[in-house]
């Protein structure tokens, strides 16, 4: 299909970065790019790339209290006490604090307004923020590995320009909790998670019975999934409950969290997929977008800490996807890039831009295993929310 898209990027938003050894290293971003680069995605017709500038702190304040940026400015600086930095989730190991920290995430927070502002504009179909995605942010705190709410900033910001409707599909291996509390009581945003059982992995949230406030009913839709959970599974969970949800829905614009951290590879989860099974979930969004929203496409990065086999391909795949001219999966990765891993990161880069599956599954409607764990898991969320949305759960 013919699509335009906008793509936020700025080399330094590599800057979001929490030191040596952390598993979010922005080398994942930087290699993605460069592959995107390479591959001529970033160059084609009706991409436009542009430098973001930093959210401001009206813009944060959509999600975040005042006095928790202030936080987060001062220990920017080296000048908040270490007890009072962890009262708002900073200074831990998961959050440690880094010189510039305020504003290399608001310039993240930045680009993902950015996109969704193009987006909404009509400046192009879809909008692209691949650094950001830190969808674990709550209102005062930092959690998981997240300082600013990039994704909810941006879904607050459409509400104030005028969407009525909004839908987030969030596929990251983690639950999209913090976007979910942000939206919990407010029946314009339908949140759709899919991710690891909280039973075994943080941040502990994200059950089926999770459904939304009292003033928003079923609009929070959570699949918790096995552990093991491989392609046909996962894809299987993906399709019986994200389609029907966001038809129901009806919203005027879709966003979306693409953390790849369901990789099989991953070191920080347990989900089995491919970069096959990721790239059918991207093509399972874009079309959807363009069935429901006129093609109003918000999407953006977040989790995934295999930095050279699983995060650059995935995500080149992603932004391919957007711009309406996917990469042939047969397709190898450039000479160049390749060189550029192993001077960058002393590992060996893969050579090609698939691992040998098929986004292939079998539909749920056309039968179920009411003992399989994976059946229970979309049984239970449809069961939840699918009559809140007039749908019939299996």
């Amino acid at each position: 299909m013919t699509c335009t898209l906008y793509v936020a990027w700025d080399e330094r938003l590599a800057g979001y970065d929490f030191g040596p050894g952390h598993p979010l290293a922005p080398v994942r971003v930087e290699l993605t790019i460069a592959l995107a680069r390479a591959l001529g995605v970033l160059g084609g017709p009706g991409v436009l790339v542009e430098q973001p500038q930093p959210a401001t702190d009206a813009e944060l304040e959509l999600v975040h209290d005042a006095g928790y940026i202030a936080a987060v400015r001062l220990a920017s600086t080296g000048q908040l006490p270490a007890a009072r930095a962890r009262l708002f989730g900073l200074g831990t190991e998961d959050d440690p604090i880094f010189a510039g920290m305020h504003d290399a995430s608001a310039l993240v927070a930045g680009a993902t307004l950015a996109a969704a502002r193009a987006t909404w504009a009509g400046t192009a179909q879809h909008g692209a923020s691949i650094a950001g995605g830190l969808h674990h942010a709550m209102r005062a705190s930092a959690s998981g590995f997240c300082v600013y709410n990039d994704p909810a900033i941006a879904i607050a910001w459409l509400l104030q320009a005028g969407a009525e409707r909004i839908a987030y599909v969030d596929i990251d291996v983690h639950h999209g909790d913090g976007v979910q509390a942000a939206f919990y009581n407010d029946p314009r945003v339908l949140t759709i998670s899919l991710h690891e059982t909280p039973a075994l992995l943080f941040p502990g949230t994200g059950r089926p019975s999770e459904t939304g406030g009292p003033a928003a009913a079923g609009t929070a839709a959570n699949v918790a999934l096995p552990a093991g959970t491989r392609d046909a599974g996962w894809l299987r969970a993906f399709h019986a409950v994200v389609p029907p949800l966001v038809r129901a829905f009806g919203p005027q614009i879709l966003v979306s969290q693409h953390g790849c951290d369901t990789h099989w590879l991953d070191p920080l989860a347990d989900l089995e997929l491919t970069i096959d099974a990721q790239r059918g979930a991207h093509a399972a969004i874009h079309q959807l977008a363009h069935e429901v929203t006129g093609g109003r496409w918000l999407l953006t990065g977040g989790g995934g800490y295999e930095l050279v086999q699983a995060v650059p391909r995935t995500w080149t795949h992603l932004l391919a996807e957007a711009s309406g001219r996917p990469v042939d999966p047969q397709a190898a990765t450039p000479d160049s890039w390749r060189e550029y891993v192993t001077s960058r990161t002393g590992r060996q880069a893969p050579e090609l831009m698939t691992e040998g599956s098929e986004p292939a599954y079998t539909p749920f409607e056309s039968g179920y295993d009411p003992a399989d764990p994976l059946d229970q898991a979309i049984l239970a969320t449809q069961a939840a929310v699918f009559p809140d949305h007039g749908l019939s759960p299996a």
